[in-house]
């Protein structure tokens, strides 16, 4: 319902270009929510799964890595600059093995949900299918279920009942727009940096990204 609330102006303007016909329009925005959420997620699911080994290589070789000491333009910047020097210098000092003590318990609490994920993609998938589906039928009805609940509202407390209600409904559509929106913007610009910089596996990274902005 969420998702059918967020995109149900999107509904309208593709009603309009389709000749006004609600059938049609229902099954072009589902068949678009199923590009958009199931799709990424298969990807994401599946170089997670196919990275698995280079991950805990990764986070196992973590522990053996040399820090540098900070380069002189990092103390250099302004108001952050000698905080951060110092932090970075201690932790070099400390060496690395000292902060992946620190952050070992998150990091395997990430990994165990990450791999619990991408362990069971079957359901994870079903379960997007079946919202896409659900959202395709109110898609198709949802005029009449918005009717529906206005009524009610409107018996249980009048006017204000009526615009508590279409005050929630935008509600829920900017939170759910915010939501995926800032993901896909989140893991996209994160994806190119890491391409341009050469980080390895850009791909993987920004799917893990865009699943933890989802989660």
């Amino acid at each position: 319902g969420m998702i059918v609330a967020a995109t149900w102006p999107i509904l309208l303007q593709v009603q309009k270009l389709l000749w006004g016909k609600r059938t049609a329009a229902a099954l072009a925005m589902t068949a678009l929510l199923a590009f958009l959420f199931i799709v990424p997620l298969v990807v994401a699911l599946g170089l997670v799964v196919a990275y698995s080994d280079k991950i805990m290589a990764w986070v196992d070789g973590i522990s053996n890595v040399v820090l540098p000491l900070p380069p002189p333009w990092v103390e250099a910047l302004p108001i952050v600059g000698a905080k951060l020097a110092g932090v970075w210098r201690d932790a070099a000092m400390s060496g690395a093995a000292t902060i992946f003590d620190q952050v070992a318990p998150h990091a395997e609490e990430i990994a165990s949900w990450l791999f619990k994920q991408s362990g069971n993609p079957g359901k994870t998938i079903f379960d997007l299918f079946l919202t896409v589906v659900i959202s395709g039928i109110l898609y198709a009805s949802g005029d009449t279920a918005a009717q529906g609940l206005l009524r009610f509202f409107c018996r249980l407390a009048g006017e204000w009942g009526e615009k508590v209600a279409i005050l929630a409904v935008k509600t829920v559509r900017g939170v759910a727009l915010g939501v995926v929106v800032t993901a896909v913007v989140q893991s996209t610009v994160a994806g190119i940096g890491l391409a341009v910089t050469g980080v390895p596996a850009p791909g993987l990274l920004a799917a893990v990204m865009f699943i933890l902005c989802l989660a």
